[in-house]
C-alpha cells in the first residue's frame, strides 16, 4: 500500500460523512427509518443486496468456493429457494404488511395476537442481529489488520465510528444511498478481482484447463440433508431448495432489516420491482463471485509464492486468525497481485462489505427498539423527540455491535455457524406466526404463541439431539410444526380473535411466472456449469 491507496480510502470515508449531511433533514418517524415512504425500486433493490452481499459474500464464499475442503459451486444453492420466496412475499404477505402503515413489523403480531408475541420476537431480533454484526465487524478488521498492517482496534472504529455518523445524520434515506455506493463498489471489486486472477491465469482457456474439476459440481439431487452428522449430507436440491423457500420468506418478508426497504417503497409498484429484482439479480452477482473464487482457487493452487505469502500472514497472525487460512486467499491477492490505486479500491470494497451490513443492522435495531419497546412506556412523543430518540438509539446500536465487535475473539470461531443455525430455529415459527395471522381466522394469540414457541423448542431438539438433519431443513420444520400446534390449539381452546389488519393481495399473474421460470433457469444453469466449465 502506498500514498494512493491511503488517500482513496480516506476519500471514501469521507464521502460518506457527507452523505449523512445531505440527508440530515429528518423530520418524524417517517422519513427517520422509512425514507418519508419516497424511495425508489432501484436504491431499494441495491440497497438490499448490498446487505446481502456481506464480507461473506466478498471474502469467505469465493475462499469456500474455490479452496476450502468440500466446498465448490454448491454453494449456488444457496441462491434455489430467493425466486420462489419472492413470489410467495408477493402475492400473500408483503401487501398486507405494507398497507398496515407499520414501522416495526412485529408490531403486525401485537395487532393481530397480543404484545408478548411482538415483544418476545422483537427481542430476539435484537440480541441476534447485534451479535451477529459485531461479529462480522470482528472478522473484517482482522483480516484488515493481517493483510495491511493498519491496527485491529482503528479499523474496528473507522468502520464503525463512520458509519454511525451517516446513520446518525441521515437515517433510512443514509443508509439507502449509502448501500447503493457500497453495492456498486463490492460488485467493482468483484469483477476486478476475476478480471486479474484470470489475466494472472493466462486466460480462460489455461483456467479451464487448471481449474479442480471437483469443485464445479453445484446440484446434487442424492443428498437429502437427514443423514448430515459428519455433514456430508449438506447442499442437496432438496434441502436447499424447501428450506431455502421458508429461510427466505421468513427473512425478507419478517426480519426488520429487510422488510423495513419493503416498506420504504412508494407503493405496491415499487415493492413489486423490488422483490422481482432481487429474486431475478441475486443469482448473478452470486455466480459472479462464486466464479471469482474458482479463478483464485485455481491460481492459489498453481502459484508456490501465492501459497506461501497466504503461509506467511497465517502464521504471524495465528492466535487470531486459526481456521480462517483460506479466507485470507482473497486479500491476500488484492495485496500481492493488484497496482497501487486498485489496492485502495478494493480494500474500500472490504469496508464496504462491513458498513453496508453495520449501517443496516443499526437503523433496523433502533426502529424496532423505539416503536416495539420505548413507544409504550412513553407514546405520547413529539415528531422532534422521535428523531431525537431515534439518533440516539442508533449510536447506542452503533456502540452495542461494536462491543461485540471488540469483544467477539473467544467467541467468533464457532459463532458464525452458530448464528446461522440459531437463525434457523427461529426463522420457521417467526414466519409461521405472520402466515397464521394473515392467512387464517381462527388463530388466537394462546394458540399462535403456543405454536410458535413449540416450533422453536422441536428446532432445538433437532439442533442438539438430532445431527443428522441438515439445519436448512430447521427452516421448513419448525414453521409446519408452528402452524399445525398454533391452529390445533386455536381449535380445541375456542377463544376470541383480533381482526388485526385489513388482509390484502397482490395478484401478480406475470411476476409469479417470471420468477417460477427463473427458478427453473438457475437450476439448469447450475447443473450445466459442470459440462461448461470442464
Amino acid at each position: 500500500m502506498n500514498f494512493l491507496d491511503y488517500t482513496i480510502i480516506v476519500v471514501y470515508l469521507l464521502g460518506f460523512l457527507g452523505i449523512g449531511y445531505l440527508f440530515k433533514e429528518n423530520k418524524n418517524s417517517g422519513d427517520y427509518f422509512l425514507g418519508g415512504r419516497s424511495m425508489g425500486w432501484l436504491p431499494l433493490s441495491l440497497s438490499t443486496m448490498a446487505t446481502q452481499l456481506s464480507a461473506v459474500s466478498f471474502i469467505s464464499a469465493p475462499a469456500f468456493v474455490g479452496v476450502k475442503q468440500g466446498g465448490g459451486l454448491q454453494w449456488l444453492t444457496y441462491e434455489f429457494g430467493v425466486p420462489l420466496a419472492m413470489a410467495f412475499l408477493l402475492v400473500a404477505l408483503i401487501p398486507s404488511l405494507y398497507k398496515a402503515g407499520i414501522i416495526s413489523v412485529y408490531e403486525y403480531l401485537e395487532r393481530r395476537f397480543d404484545a408478548s408475541s411482538r415483544l418476545l420476537i422483537s427481542f430476539v431480533f435484537q440480541i441476534s442481529r447485534s451479535v451477529a454484526t459485531g461479529v462480522m465487524v470482528y472478522t473484517m478488521a482482522l483480516i484488515l489488520q493481517a493483510t495491511t498492517g493498519i491496527n485491529f482496534w482503528i479499523s474496528v472504529l473507522l468502520i464503525g465510528v463512520i458509519t454511525m455518523i451517516y446513520s446518525f445524520q441521515g437515517g433510512m434515506k443514509a443508509v439507502i444511498w449509502g448501500d447503493v455506493v457500497q453495492m456498486l463498489i463490492l460488485f467493482l471489486g468483484i469483477v476486478i478481482c476475476l478480471s486479474y486472477g484470470l489475466s494472472e491465469l493466462g486466460g480462460i482457456d489455461n483456467f479451464l484447463a487448471r481449474v479442480d474439476s471437483d469443485r464445479l459440481t453445484a446440484v446434487d439431487f442424492s443428498k437429502w440433508g437427514f443423514n448430515n452428522a459428519d455433514k456430508n449430507d449438506e447442499f442437496g436440491f432438496w434441502p436447499m431448495v424447501i428450506g431455502g423457500f421458508f429461510l427466505y420468506a421468513s427473512y425478507y418478508g419478517t426480519d426488520q432489516t429487510q422488510t423495513q426497504r419493503l416498506l420504504s417503497a412508494k407503493g405496491m409498484p415499487t415493492i413489486r420491482n423490488l422483490l422481482m429484482a432481487n429474486g431475478l439479480f441475486r443469482f448473478p452477482v452470486t455466480l459472479t463471485y462464486c466464479i471469482m473464487g474458482l479463478v483464485l482457487g485455481t491460481l492459489l493452487m498453481t502459484d508456490l509464492s501465492f501459497q506461501e505469502q497466504i503461509a506467511e500472514v497465517y502464521a504471524a497472525n495465528i492466535d487470531s486468525l486459526e481456521g480462517k487460512k483460506e479466507d485470507l486467499m482473497v486479500p491476500v491477492f488484492i495485496i500481492k497481485y493488484l497496482p497501487n490505486g486498485i489496492i485502495g479500491i478494493l480494500l474500500v470494497a472490504i469496508m464496504s462489505a462491513a458498513m453496508s451490513t453495520l449501517s443496516s443492522s443499526v437503523n433496523s435495531l433502533s426502529a424496532v427498539t423505539l416503536e416495539d419497546f420505548i413507544k409504550r412506556f412513553k407514546g405520547d412523543l413529539s415528531d422532534k423527540q422521535y428523531v431525537r430518540y431515534s439518533r440516539f438509539l442508533s449510536i447506542f446500536w452503533g456502540l452495542v455491535c461494536l462491543f461485540f465487535a471488540f469483544f467477539a475473539g473467544n467467541i467468533e470461531g464457532t459463532v458464525i455457524e452458530v448464528i446461522n443455525k440459531v437463525s434457523s430455529i427461529f426463522f420457521g415459527p417467526i414466519l409461521a406466526g405472520f402466515v397464521l395471522g394473515l392467512l387464517t381466522k381462527k388463530t388466537h394469540a394462546l394458540g399462535a404463541n403456543i405454536g410458535i414457541v413449540t416450533g422453536v423448542l422441536f428446532n432445538m431438539y433437532l439442533w442438539l439431539f438430532v445431527p443428522q438433519v441438515f439445519w436448512f431443513w430447521w427452516n421448513a420444520i419448525g414453521c409446519i410444526i408452528t402452524i399445525i400446534v398454533a391452529y390445533l390449539i386455536s381449535i380445541l381452546i375456542p377463544r376470541e380473535t383480533k381482526k388485526g389488519i385489513e388482509i390484502s393481495y397482490f395478484f401478480a399473474k406475470k411476476e409469479v411466472g417470471i420468477l417460477l421460470g427463473f427458478f427453473l433457469l438457475i437450476v439448469l444453469v447450475s447443473i450445466g456449469l459442470k459440462d461448461i466449465l470442464s
